[in-house]
């Protein structure tokens, strides 16, 4: 299971930094998801799970058949998943969840409870995402699974660290390191360790979150992990964007960039190219910067993704305006406020029309 970040910005904040693992031989990296808190009461215990599983003895012939159909689903869910049709994979991996729980799959129930959460995420559908990982960390407690507690405890640590919960969180993320300790699983402390720079990074110290930081990258490089390690070079680069020099910051992102890349990982690519346009903007690198823009607005479009479209006119239009430009910049603009019409992102439209009114008052 190698973290996901679905928080966009824990991207650098609390990406909901989110989480799978390569379980099955057809199952990739996924993406960083969103939990509700460990101190909550957990919706279903492991006893729970495992007397509801307690059933009649099913004929062999329609248990494999059902594994098949309920395999298949699966898949189909996940697939779906990373499409971003995350509607159609909530159904197909509800249907998934039915026949597992009726064949009593213990190990596939939490699986698809996983994947499940992550569609929920996905959807912003918050509650049943908490219930779907809650019950996904009962299974690993009641199978004796480890790794996946350790995933689960990150999840939900990330999910405190969006909500400003920074110290529960952090306690959530020392659970997981021990139990990674306990079993030395080098994914576990690569994945704890960043996240306990996160949390570091939130509470304002940012000289230990790059010792974290720098301490995760080790283990995820021993692991052979590129999208968990761009994923904590960019939170890297954002320390450094507080305490760091130029040149501090444009080696790690630019080191996450290159990762990311190879690893055809677009979350983190545009992020390291988010904080490199930053980078060179401040020190006035104005062309490196547009050069950059022109690769993520690429990428957006390739994703027919229009909410990074819009992220991407609006870098375009705020360079723009720093240069003087005000003509170009508010054409790019429009452009950023007709996506978010489109969008129906009424916030963000009416912040970009004031930048404009305030804009053209220079």
């Amino acid at each position: 299971m190698k973290q996901w970040n679905l928080l966009s910005k824990a991207q650098s904040q609390p990406s909901i930094s989110g989480i799978f693992r390569k379980q099955l031989p057809w199952m990739q990296h996924a993406f960083y998801f969103l939990l509700f808190s460990l101190l909550l009461t957990t919706a279903a215990t492991a006893t729970d799970i495992t007397e509801q599983l307690h059933q009649a003895p099913i004929d062999g012939k329609v248990l494999l058949r059902s594994r098949d159909e309920a395999d298949t689903l699966l898949r189909l869910g996940e697939r779906q998943n990373i499409e971003g049709n995350s509607d159609k994979a909530v159904t197909s991996l509800l249907q998934a969840l039915e026949i597992y729980h009726s064949i009593g799959d213990l190990n596939a129930l939490g699986l698809t409870y996983e994947f499940l959460g992550k569609g929920y995420v996905q959807l912003k559908q918050y509650k049943k995402a908490e219930d779907a990982i809650r019950r996904r960390l009962a299974i690993a407690r009641d199978t004796k699974d480890f790794q996946s507690q350790i995933f689960a405890l990150n999840n939900i640590g990330t999910l405190l660290l969006q909500k400003g919960e920074f110290r529960t969180a952090s306690q959530t993320f020392e659970q997981a390191f021990i139990i990674a300790q306990n079993i030395d699983s080098k994914d576990g402390y690569g994945l704890s360790l960043s996240n306990l720079g996160l949390t570091a990074a939130r509470l304002g110290d940012y000289s230990k979150a790059v010792k974290l930081y720098k301490n995760a990258l080790n283990y995820r490089r021993q692991v052979g992990d590129p999208i968990g390690e761009a994923n904590t070079l960019n939170n890297l680069g954002e320390a450094y964007t507080v305490i760091g020099t130029y040149q501090d910051k444009i080696g790690t992102y630019g080191a996450a960039l290159r990762l990311a890349q190879t690893a055809r990982d677009n979350v983190n690519q545009l992020r390291a190219i988010d904080g490199l346009v930053a980078a060179h903007g401040a020190v006035g690198r104005y062309n490196r910067a547009f050069d950059l823009l022109e690769k993520r607005l690429a990428i957006a479009k390739e994703l027919r993704n229009p909410q990074e479209e819009l992220k991407s006119f609006e870098s375009y239009a705020q360079l723009y305006e720093k240069l003087g430009k005000y003509s170009t910049a508010r054409n790019f603009y429009e452009r950023a406020i007709t996506l978010a019409h489109n969008l129906e992102d009424s916030a963000k439209e009416v912040l970009l029309r004031d930048r404009v009114t305030q804009m053209m008052k220079k």
